[in-house]
């Protein structure tokens, strides 16, 4: 704290800037090398391979509470109210599914089986505290100052700060990086929709069961909540107001949400809420309207929790940006960046979910970090590539993806100049226990040219991320067909699917699998 107030009262002294922002020269020394704004897995991933590299390196890192009062530590959206607590919950709906199955494999259990949501909810908060603190003993071993401070910037080298107490302190910085991510947004237009509901900022932190529950919004949060909530037995509902998965190849789209609907999430189509009640039992009452309805006859339900999932919003307000120049692009309030994630002030930069027309997605957050770390320390002049970043969505029915969809594909090549191969297969594990495989389902985008390059790979099924992984490389490397046919397959697995498809959409032969 010293520090950072001699740094205060040195600031006029140390650091000379002038008024236009394009114009500033950085001649003086500063505090830091390099102050990262933002603790999750990108602003860590930048701010440990810099000092790495010998850079010196603080970073901020302080969370706003939720709307409903959520508080969480070091390491961002993914550790703490994203992917890492979304897993492990989804692993538990998954458990429950394989009990299901155990008795067609002999096992005998003993008596009715039911799940407990506070012995769940307890098991991951407990994990996830212990990566807050392995984060802050991470940073602690490579030398990087953690300040739980929110900052935001006073010109294009100084961060002025505000820590849990109210003081304030004051540092400079050769680089600053924001990495700030993004927040769940509430529907603006329906009353009590703040005061009631909860996103999933909060989801993974009850301590208790949300009961029965609606899902608003049908992106992969609003899935992967739903979906878990299903898999351990609670009444789920899912308001669509129009596509699921957008963005995402929508045949398999259509095919996750059908798997869902056959296997206990309720959807309610075409249709947006207009109001949330809090009644005297405690019960919250949903009203809402079918949006291709002229009438619009308004129908209502009863829920014990409603849950937002109608996207996310960057994280930026309070920083500062327009003020110091940092532009921000005006329709999604995200950061404007150049392909080195350099922003509109020429020693700013932003990565991850912050960053305009980045994918939302830790790895890539974690790349772009690290690559950025080692320009900025002139270790590198390599640049991420945001091309062909695989992603899964974990719903009931895992759907995993590299590359384009069917749509893309088409809208870039041309319907006539793309080949799609595809196949509905069984995995062997859903033989004995009679599971519905309807929605399990391969298909291959590929270039129609003599080459047949892969443009994507799409897949739904077990285990579908761990299936993609090492396609996804292959893809990058300029995976054709041809390549893709003589690879031999790991048998019997359902990724080895993927090596034998050979029906094509255009034939209209029977893409279904009958056997080895």
């Amino acid at each position: 704290m010293a520090a950072f107030s001699a740094g205060r009262h040195r600031l006029k002294r140390l650091c000379t800037f002038g008024v236009q922002i394009p114009r500033r020269h950085f001649t003086a020394e500063c505090d830091y090398d390099l102050v990262v704004i933002g603790g999750g897995s990108g602003g860590l991933a930048c701010s440990k391979e810099a000092a790495q590299l010998g850079q010196k390196v603080a970073v901020l890192d302080y969370v706003e509470p939720s709307v409903r009062g959520t508080r969480w530590g070091l390491g961002g959206t993914c550790v703490n109210v994203g992917c890492i607590p979304k897993k492990l919950m989804h692993h538990a709906a998954v458990l429950g599914l394989a009990m299901e199955d155990s008795g067609r494999f002999g096992w005998r259990l003993p008596g009715p089986v039911s799940h407990d949501w506070a012995t769940l909810a307890q098991a991951v908060q407990n994990y996830v505290k212990s990566l807050n603190w392995g984060h802050r003993v991470q940073l602690q071993d490579r030398r990087v100052k953690y300040l739980n401070v929110k900052g935001r910037l006073g010109d294009a080298h100084t961060i002025a700060g505000l820590d849990s107490r109210g003081r304030e302190m004051t540092l400079t910085a050769k680089n600053i990086v924001i990495a700030t991510g993004g927040r769940p947004k509430y529907p603006t237009h329906v009353p009590g929709a703040r005061e009631f509901g909860i996103t999933s900022d909060d989801l993974f932190w009850l301590k208790e069961s949300p009961g029965k529950t609606l899902v608003v919004g049908a992106s992969y949060v609003g899935l992967e909540c739903a979906g878990v909530l299903t898999g351990l037995g609670l009444d789920t509902t899912l308001m669509v107001r129009s596509v699921a998965l957008r963005g995402f190849d929508q045949q398999m789209a259509r095919l996750v949400t059908g798997h869902m609907e056959a296997h206990g999430t309720r959807f309610h189509w075409g249709c947006v809420p207009t109001s949330v009640e809090k009644l005297p039992s405690g019960l919250l009452r949903v009203k809402w309207v079918e949006v291709e309805r002229v009438e619009q006859e308004e129908r209502e339900d009863v829920f014990d929790s409603v849950l937002w999932a109608v996207g996310r919003a960057p994280d930026t307000a309070g920083l500062n940006l327009p003020e110091v120049g940092v532009q921000l692009d005006p329709d999604t309030g995200k950061i404007v960046v150049a392909t080195d994630e350099r922003t509109t002030v020429s020693n700013v930069y932003a990565i991850g979910d912050v960053a305009e027309g980045r994918p939302e997605l830790t790895p890539t957050a974690v790349q772009a970090g690290k690559l950025l770390a080692r320009r900025l320390a002139g270790q590198s002049s390599q640049l991420m590539d945001y091309e062909n970043v695989p992603t899964t969505v974990f719903t009931p029915l895992e759907y995993g993806c590299v590359g384009l969809s069917e749509e893309s594909a088409e809208r870039r090549y041309g319907r006539d100049n793309i080949e799609v191969y595809h196949a509905f297969y069984k995995p062997l594990e859903f033989t004995i226990a009679e599971r519905d495989a309807s929605c399990c389902y391969i298909k291959v985008v590929c270039e129609r040219a003599s080459a047949q390059r892969v443009l994507g790979l799409h897949f739904t099924g077990p285990s579908a991320g761990e299936v993609l992984q090492g396609f996804a490389l292959s893809l990058r490397c300029g995976l054709t067909y041809a390549q893709l046919q003589d690879a031999v397959g790991i048998h019997p697995t359902c990724a080895e699917e993927l090596t034998k498809i050979h029906i094509t959409k255009r034939s209209g032969l029977d893409a279904t699998v009958t056997g080895c």
